[in-house]
């Protein structure tokens, strides 16, 4: 029943839904050439043979995905799906030969029966918590196997699923095969009814290191030859508590470099200005002693991770949920964050039990953390280190999630 009614809200709901990506598009937040998509009008051909379909919401999804990409698509074509712009201008530029992208259907059950008549996958991929009830049924409807890869479920979600119990063992029932990316979520599918529940592992801990250009890494250390620091992926709120941060630690370190990197590169003239009129990288600008630098552009993470010796990760001190902390520890980077990991636990206290990982609830606290390791160079490589041996040895999780994908893993 209650899946019937969602599905009637949502047909309701297509002619609202239709002039909210028109005024998405006109914001910059939908590429207009491609908004059919979102309606699930392809734009591209099906590729022959077995297809298999993943689908990722965003960026940090994607980059996760990123492996698993890459060995799937070895064995035949495959349709990623995502839901943002930044999503989809990283697969343009990351995305192996023979993988297709398109912008998922917003889950009206017309848009979504389109998509997948067009496509007909034969597996179909869902990350982390992408639960949308009229694909998942369309999927069941045509006999399309689906799995969940990097499943989580917080508490909270839990107690709202298990409200609808019912529901529940018929969305999260009819998975194939759910991997989990903790114990603490694989014990909430199962206490919601989920079969073939695994814990393997986080796929995020296990990704490649994010790639450089090793010249314009050159460039930019030329450019920064004193101190400097890295605030990745922060978001509006925290750029004038970096900026603030910054301006403390001038007394200490007056050629000091702070690279700012905002989540969405699109505010990256707002947080220039907030920042001092700052130098920008979209300009062709490059760092200048003593300014915050305002690397908005996509895609270069890490060089940003490499030119800096410890980093500070965004949607932490304001914000929720943090972001990826595992991308810096890959690299040798230590991190701090701020109280907000609610998306990160796992990944939180490993690298807090190697000493990698230092906590903050304010801007008092970010300098004394950030002055600590510009003090002492020796003991953030020494964290960084440590924290890179949290997330080594366990390489095969891509594969062994390939083999869960098409049947082959029992």
């Amino acid at each position: 029943m209650i899946l019937r009614l969602y599905a009637a809200a949502t047909a309701l709901a297509a002619p609202y839904l239709t002039r909210m990506l028109a005024r998405r598009a006109g914001r910059g937040k939908e590429i207009p050439a491609r908004l059919a998509e979102r309606q699930g009008i392809a734009s591209l051909a099906r590729p022959a043979g077995r297809l298999v379909w993943v689908h990722a919401a965003s960026v940090g999804e994607t980059m996760s995905a990123l492996p698993l990409l890459r060995l799937l698509v070895a064995r035949g074509p495959v349709l990623l799906t995502t839901g943002t712009v930044t999503s989809a201008r990283l697969a343009q530029e990351r995305l192996a030969p023979g993988v297709v992208h398109q912008f998922v259907p917003l889950d009206v059950p017309g848009w979504a029966a389109r998509f997948l008549e067009h496509w007909r996958p034969d597996v179909a991929v869902f990350l982390e918590s992408e639960i949308w009830p009229n694909l998942l049924t369309g999927c069941d409807a045509r006999g399309i196997r689906r799995v969940l890869v990097n499943g989580r479920m917080s508490p909270g979600s839990a107690r709202n699923w298990a409200r609808v119990p019912k529901t529940a063992r018929r969305l999260l029932g009819g998975f194939a095969a759910i991997h989990a990316q903790s114990a603490g979520d694989a014990a909430q599918f199962r206490g919601l009814g989920a079969a073939n529940v695994r814990e393997w592992g986080n796929l995020k801990f296990f990704a490649a290191p994010l790639p450089v250009e090793d010249a314009a890494l050159a460039r930019l250390q030329a450019a920064i030859p004193g101190p400097v620091w890295l605030a990745a992926s922060t978001h509006a709120g925290e750029e004038a508590q970096i900026y603030a941060a910054h301006q403390a630690l001038l007394s200490d370190y007056p050629d000091l470099v702070t690279l700012l990197v905002p989540r969405h590169p699109e505010r990256g003239g707002e947080v220039a200005t907030l920042c001092g009129s700052a130098p920008r990288r979209s300009l062709g600008e490059m760092p200048l002693a003593g300014q915050v630098y305002v690397a908005d552009t996509l895609g270069e993470l890490g060089l940003f991770f490499r030119a800096a010796p410890f980093a500070f990760v965004g949607n932490s001190l304001t914000g929720f949920g943090g972001h990826n902390i595992v991308e810096p520890a890959l690299l040798a980077r230590p991190v701090i964050c701020g109280p907000h990991l609610e998306n990160f636990i796992e990944a939180a206290a490993r690298l807090r039990g190697a000493g990698a990982l230092l906590d903050v609830l304010d801007v008092p606290g970010l300098i004394e953390a950030v002055r600590g390791w510009l003090a002492d160079p020796a003991a953030a490589h020494a964290a960084g280190a440590r924290g890179q041996a949290v997330f080594a040895g366990a390489e095969r999780l891509p594969e062994r999630l390939v083999g869960l994908i098409l049947g082959a893993e029992p």
